[in-house]
């Protein structure tokens, strides 16, 4: 399978059909028994450690329920990868994880806390945070479980509207 760069493309299938196992594979969290997996010029398992770290930096992750952190408002659930992966000023993250916010249509929602959105604006914010290192990729496991039909034509266009501004390759 190719995915060509800056295209969203959907794997679809039943429950344990492995739509999750490749999204593992092209993290590197998991070693195919057979064929390569080769993201940005990189053959995935071939990557000593300290590759697949960088690689990670490049790629974003949004997870079937959100995996927000709950003891955590928006702004710093948004801030996070910033914090871990960067050496940025607070004030520079702060200005970063707004324009993020905005991208998604949720300026507003930064001193909430997960505990206080809707299924849908949880989605976004988890969009928000996969996106917050400008990654290459983005993954999406799931992205619309369990989303009620507005807020699946909400995030459903926002995917589509990252990757076109930005050039994202979304799978």
């Amino acid at each position: 399978m190719t995915i060509p760069r800056g295209k969203v493309v959907a794997i679809m299938g039943g429950s344990g059909s492995g739509k999750t196992t490749i999204l593992r594979l092209i993290g590197g969290q998991l070693k195919p028994q057979a064929g390569r997996v080769v993201v940005g010029g990189k053959v995935v398992p071939d990557l000593d450690r300290a590759e697949l770290f960088a690689l990670r930096r490049q790629i974003g992750m949004l997870f079937q329920f959100g995996a927000l952190f709950t003891d955590l408002s928006v702004m710093e659930n948004i801030a996070f990868p910033l914090r871990e992966h960067t050496d940025l000023t607070d004030e520079l993250v702060r200005d970063l994880v707004l324009m993020k916010l905005n991208a998604v249509g949720l300026r507003g929602a930064a001193r909430l806390r997960p505990a206080e959105l809707s299924g849908g604006m949880a989605r976004r914010v988890a969009l928000a945070r996969a996106i917050a290192l400008d990654p290459m990729l983005v993954l999406y496991d799931e992205p619309f479980a369990g989303l009620d039909p507005i807020s699946l034509g909400v995030v459903g266009q926002l995917i589509r509207n990252l990757n076109d501004a930005l050039g994202i390759t979304s799978v």
